[in-house]
């Protein structure tokens, strides 16, 4: 019988990157090292006769390679913004409510209300609340995952620490 290395999913907004072939190889390299499998998102071709089709058809495909991974590691670096992307949020509660362990990487090392720009002290530009708590993502993230202050590498090292010591 074959051992089969964990699976992690590969949340984030990566797939936006010019060079996401290159990244996404270099990424399953660096699994494969540490004893682990990387699924990425655009693993497969997705093709159908319009956008709508091919926009389902990732979707689809991302919903099951979730469903498939042990474990999920999810880049939370500010995208186009101050927050995560929407897509890996999303990504994140649909694992946290299959119960699968998430970690977060590319955390901020600053609270929320540090990273927010504030038109009055606790208050963002359109005048709502800035989270107070001194965590530095969404209490919802912060307290769902485990958050890391590193890059990738250190995020998928934790991950396999974790798993041999189960």
């Amino acid at each position: 019988m074959t051992k089969r290395f964990p699976t992690v999913y590969m949340a984030g907004p990566d797939v936006f990157q010019p060079d996401y072939a290159d990244y996404k190889l270099r990424l399953k390299q660096y699994c494969e090292q540490l004893g682990l499998t990387a699924l990425c998102p655009g693993d497969d071709v997705v093709e159908g006769d319009s956008r709508e089709a091919i926009s389902q058809g990732i979707f689809e495909l991302n919903m099951a390679l979730i469903r498939e991974a042990d474990y999920i590691a999810a880049n939370v670096a500010n995208f186009r913004g101050c927050e995560p992307d929407s897509g890996t949020v999303f990504e994140i509660g649909y694992a946290v409510g299959l119960g699968k362990k998430v970690w977060c990487y590319n955390t901020p090392a600053i609270d929320l209300l540090a990273q927010v720009p504030q038109a009055r002290p606790g208050f963002d530009q359109d005048g709502m609340l800035i989270e107070d708590f001194g965590l530095p993502r969404n209490l919802m993230i912060a307290h769902a995952c485990t958050l890391v202050r590193g890059p990738v590498q250190a995020c998928l090292e934790m991950i396999a620490h974790s798993h041999q010591q189960t």
